[in-house]
């Protein structure tokens, strides 16, 4: 199954799609990193309900959204049906001498709403505002350069990687190949494994001499001028005041 870009729907207009980058990535870090810190379950289901509706806002398909989404719960789900039968306290039923405990379930369901809220800002953030901006908004956010650039490499070659594996693969099928648990199937797997490293040093040395061939120096230089306007600052202000309040709940 093919999955686009994060940053397939970024030319959308919305009022989340206008928000300055800077602000955006600084006000959704905070609210993320507010809601998976949270020990009350109503407050960590009313932020994934806000979550959802930031999404919503946002106007990017339901579908690209959901397909991300999905491979979290699916990632997730197993905790509840492990954590009510390893954490102790109020019994709800009993299998064959196998406790199952309400707090469990609370636990496991409180986990699972603080990340799928999360993930849910996250996407919301990054499919809004096109990769190359996100990176240039990071190096106004002084982030350091080596660390703004690995992120970028990596997502520059990892769907190039990923396109070398598929067709090695077709390849490698279109000769009889069938990978099966033995020591053949496995070994020629593996061989294949160092081919792709093989092939990725390769080309990272490629890359990178032809970078130094046109000035590149390891040090950032981007001509974007960002720019904030009221809008921003008023959104912005809201959405860490949410997330403040979201922990003086708690306490209330």
């Amino acid at each position: 199954m093919e999955y686009p870009e994060i940053d397939a729907y970024s030319s959308m207009d919305s009022p989340i799609h206008r928000f300055d980058p800077r602000a955006k990535i600084v006000s959704f870090t905070f609210l993320i990193f507010s809601l998976v810190f949270v020990n009350d379950i109503r407050v960590a289901f009313s932020g994934l309900v806000f979550s959802f509706f930031i999404l919503l806002v946002s106007r990017l398909p339901p579908g690209f959204a959901l397909k991300r989404i999905r491979m979290v719960f699916f990632f997730l789900f197993p905790l509840l049906l492990v954590m009510p039968l390893t954490v102790e306290g109020r019994e709800i039923a009993n299998i064959s001498g196998i406790s199952v405990t309400l707090d469990g379930l609370i636990f496991a369901s409180l986990i699972i709403m603080r990340a799928l809220a999360a993930v849910t800002l996250a996407l919301t953030m990054l499919a809004t505002t096109r990769f190359d901006m996100t990176m240039k908004t990071l190096y106004a956010l002084k982030i350091p350069g080596t660390l703004v650039q690995m992120l970028m490499f990596t997502y520059r070659y990892i769907f190039v990687i990923t396109d070398e594996f598929s067709r090695m693969w077709e390849s490698m099928e279109c000769k009889g190949f069938s990978l099966k648990a033995n020591y053949h199937g496995l070994s020629i797997f593996g061989n294949m494994l160092g081919m792709i490293i093989i092939k990725s040093y390769d080309r990272t040395r490629r890359v990178y001499e032809s970078m130094v061939s046109k000035g590149y120096s390891g040090r950032p230089r981007t001509l974007v001028h960002l720019k904030m306007s009221a809008k921003d600052y008023v959104l912005s202000t809201c959405m860490v005041g949410i997330a403040i309040f979201v922990h003086a709940y708690q306490f209330i």
